[in-house]
């Protein structure tokens, strides 16, 4: 019992004079992402971009509605209704598909941007304050609230070009 104990003891000052408190801080990522400027011009220039292919989007669905009221009156020409709805459909289909995959691409990019400046921000954050690590809010369970530098984290990613 007296090895053990004497094991114990010994371990426990081992592992003490290994262990100094450790600099943390945790980030509000979910923070970081709604008041990043980046990520805002980045939206709005995207949304710019495919405002034409969506004006037309708009344009071909009322187009289609009105093929289709036409196609329910009496004495209707379905065949050349027919053939105007899939036209108009497939238009439709491929400026859809178009402006699916550019914001899917875009979007792609912008984030592997944005994560890349998140990634520096933080680093440069631990750096300054000496810190060891620095975590997302989320992932601690419990953390005393001087150490969140979110704030501070939001500066710098908007600072970032």
């Amino acid at each position: 019992m007296k090895k053990i104990t004497a094991a114990i003891l010994g371990l426990g000052i081992g592992l003490s004079s290994l262990s100094h408190a450790a600099g943390y801080a945790v980030i509000d990522l979910e923070k970081v992402v709604e008041n990043s400027t980046y990520l805002k011009q980045q939206n709005a220039s995207l949304e710019q971009s495919v405002k034409p292919q969506a004006t037309k989007l708009e344009q071909l669905a009322k187009d289609i509605e009105s093929i289709r009221q036409k196609g329910q009156e009496k004495g209707a020409n379905v065949q050349q209704l027919q053939t105007q709805y899939q036209a108009k459909a497939s238009e439709y289909q491929s400026i859809q598909q178009g402006v699916q995959s550019k914001m899917q691409a875009s979007l792609q990019a912008m984030n592997r941007s944005f994560e890349a400046k998140v990634k520096q921000a933080a680093e440069q954050l631990r750096q300054e304050n000496n810190l060891d690590f620095v975590l997302n809010k989320n992932a601690a369970i419990a953390y005393d609230k001087k150490n969140d530098l979110t704030d501070k984290m939001i500066q710098k990613v908007n600072a970032l070009k």
